[in-house]
């Protein structure tokens, strides 16, 4: 069996960023799929399920309220390896194309006060698995040490 395209980067060289993973078509619309890599993979701890979880519900709902992305968005949603993020858009974009969007995503987690929207048990399958504090302070370490002065190496699969 053919290995798939997620595992044939090399992980001991990737660095957080923002990564097109990969391109599909559904039809006539192209669907790109981003790596949003919060943390480096087998050199940092991974991310906990809680501020993992908090991240996706405020990511989530930030993006599908994007005035200029909500329609595009197909889906947003943890890795399983718990290191980052996947991002679907519909289009055909590069990783410097959503910088602007992914900072804007981070800053609103960064600053979010209040409850977590979707933390009740009538809306959530595990809604007492939240960190907000860790989801804040995760949000602001990425836009600090990456997303701030994002360079090429960070944007790009490292080539083997």
């Amino acid at each position: 069996m053919e290995k798939i395209t997620s595992f044939t980067i090399d992980h001991l060289r990737l660095l957080p960023g923002i990564y097109v993973s990969r391109r599909d078509h559904a039809g006539n619309t192209a669907i790109t799929t981003f790596d949003i890599r919060m943390t480096r993979p087998n050199f940092e701890p991974v991310m906990n399920t809680a501020e993992v979880h908090t991240i996706e519900h405020l990511g989530a709902t930030f993006l599908r309220n994007h005035p200029e992305y909500q329609e595009k968005v197909l889906y947003f949603g943890p890795m399983g390896c718990r290191t980052g993020f996947y991002l679907l858009l519909a289009g055909d974009y590069e990783s410097k194309d959503i910088i602007p969007l992914i900072r804007d995503m981070f800053c609103f987690i960064r600053d979010y006060e209040g409850d977590v929207p979707g933390a009740a048990a009538r809306d959530c399958g595990n809604y007492l698995d939240m960190n907000l504090p860790m989801a804040k302070y995760l949000a602001g370490k990425y836009l600090r040490e990456v997303l701030e002065q994002i360079t090429e190496e960070r944007l790009i699969y490292p080539a083997d």
